[in-house]
């Protein structure tokens, strides 16, 4: 079993600025992440609000950023590698994988938000044949072809103007009657002339044989039937806590694992959290500065256990 000052579970925003606070500070420090580092940032059709980066910048051209820079700082990274079971042994937190176990003084997870599901017939049966959660990853497959989009905040309206340059047609379903996007998207997406929101709308169904061929959705009390090649579903993330449940730490108000805000340290003395998983933020800014903010308060724990 390998021994670290420190666990970080998650490689997006939060854990890589975690870990590179950590290794900065001389300590040993093992990043967990089970997919490719860079999370749900790595999805981002473009970052326009990072501080210091003036031009935008794909999601992940900067989530390749910050793997660089935590790899120089000398941070061990395990890439394709799952944290399955958290535990303690006296003060250590053990960290089990599919690969090995870890020793940790301190634990940081990290471990990020799932992208929230409508919960409605077909989502499920058509996922990767018509249905995804990623228009960055998928939107090539609809070139020249109708699609659909829902939700109304930043990332919604992002992927239907990333979509517009490359589909036919593209519909932004919306549940209101205003979105909830910064002005400078929705100006964007007023401007594409091959886009259309369908306002107060909500979709009751996807249909399809092998592919999905459209939506029912509901206007007005009615239905209705939109033909659509594909739906790219956008309506925010639920926080992972499945890691934090197994140590008894609780939930917040938010569904996020519950810390002190003012070191994020969680009920378990040496274990932390930051970032999606806390419920809180969503902004790669704000996450960053949880990973900071808990790699510091880490930090003055392991000086303090010595």
């Amino acid at each position: 079993m390998e021994s670290y000052d420190a666990v970080v579970i998650g490689g997006g925003p939060a854990g890589l600025t975690a870990s590179l606070y950590l290794a900065r500070s001389g300590y040993r420090v093992l990043l967990l992440e089970k997919y490719l580092l860079g999370g749900l940032m790595a999805e981002a059709v473009e970052v326009e609000n990072y501080p210091g980066i003036p031009e935008p910048v794909k999601g992940l051209e900067l989530a390749r950023r910050m793997a660089e820079q935590v790899r120089k700082a000398g941070v061990e990274v395990h890439e394709g590698e799952e944290a399955v079971k958290v535990f303690l042994e006296e003060e250590d937190k053990l960290v089990e994988t599919g690969k090995g176990r870890y020793r940790a003084k301190a634990l940081i997870l990290a471990t990020g938000a799932e992208k929230r599901k409508l919960g409605v017939p077909g989502e499920q049966e058509f996922l990767g044949r018509g249905v995804s959660y990623c228009a960055v990853c998928d939107g090539p497959l609809f070139r020249d072809k109708r699609v659909a989009v829902v939700g109304g905040g930043n990332t919604a309206v992002s992927e239907a103007i990333y979509l517009s340059r490359i589909a036919k047609e593209v519909y932004l379903i919306h549940r209101r009657d205003q979105l909830r996007a910064d002005a400078v998207l929705q100006r964007r997406l007023f401007e594409a002339e091959n886009t259309r929101v369908l306002w107060n709308t909500t979709v009751k169904e996807i249909i399809g044989d092998q592919l999905v061929k459209g939506l029912k959705l509901l206007r007005a009390s009615s239905e209705e039937l939109l033909e659509v090649d594909g739906v790219f579903i956008a309506i925010g993330e639920e926080p992972r806590v499945e890691l934090a449940r197994q140590l008894d730490i609780g939930v917040n108000k938010y569904g996020g694992v519950a810390v002190n805000w003012e070191n994020m340290e969680t009920s378990v003395p040496g274990v932390f959290a930051a970032g999606d998983c806390t419920g809180r933020g969503f902004q790669i800014v704000i996450t960053a500065g949880d990973g900071a903010r808990a790699a510091l308060a880490a930090v003055e724990y392991l000086r303090r256990r010595g």
